[in-house]
């Protein structure tokens, strides 16, 4: 890897996107990768729009600020998109991907963007079938991954399994490795 790769997450509190920004971080160490990964929060309360932060390199990592121009935007809640100026910053190269189950060009006209390239992921959906709960963090992940090849699956295995209990661990690899599948191209 020549550059930093420079992924900015938005949700909402309590959806997790820190700690999907922290799960990258983590198996990119385990890849031997130096990073950064961080939250930034407005009022915390549950539901309020939060945003995360997480850089990769090969490179040891000076920077230490908020990600202002991002490679990647991924958006756990697409409610957001109207509240909340996801494409801001964006490289002209860079991707945003999408929990939505909408068609990445029909998304394109929502964001009103001619930034980067859009993906979407069903999030919610995978998330409530496996884990009967909308919480797409680790699906979103599983997208992240996809997209950017910034880690192996493996990795993204072995940090969740120290994460959370065996049960839920199997459970979010299960939805890590169903979105990574079900990312849509445009």
């Amino acid at each position: 890897m020549e550059k930093i790769l420079e992924v900015r997450w938005h949700g909402r509190g309590g959806q997790g996107a820190w700690t999907a920004s922290e799960l990258l971080a983590r198996a990119a160490i385990y890849e031997g990768k130096h990073i950064q990964s961080f939250p930034e929060f407005g009022p915390e309360r549950m539901g309020a729009p939060v945003a995360a932060f997480t850089r990769i390199s090969d490179e040891t990592i000076n920077i230490h600020c908020a990600v202002y121009n991002p490679d990647v935007v991924a958006v756990l809640d697409p409610t957001l998109l109207k509240t909340v100026p996801v494409t801001k910053g964006l490289n002209k190269e860079g991707v945003i991907i999408v929990n939505s189950k909408e068609n990445p060009a029909d998304m394109r006209k929502i964001l009103n963007t001619d930034k980067g390239k859009i993906l979407t992921v069903p999030a919610t959906e995978i998330a409530m079938r496996i884990l009967g709960r909308p919480i797409t963090n680790t699906a979103m992940l599983g997208g992240v991954a996809r997209v950017t090849e910034i880690v192996k699956l493996e990795s993204l295995e072995k940090v969740v399994g120290e994460r959370f209990g065996q049960n839920i661990a199997e459970k979010n690899v299960a939805v890590i490795k169903e979105a990574y599948e079900e990312v849509k191209y445009e």
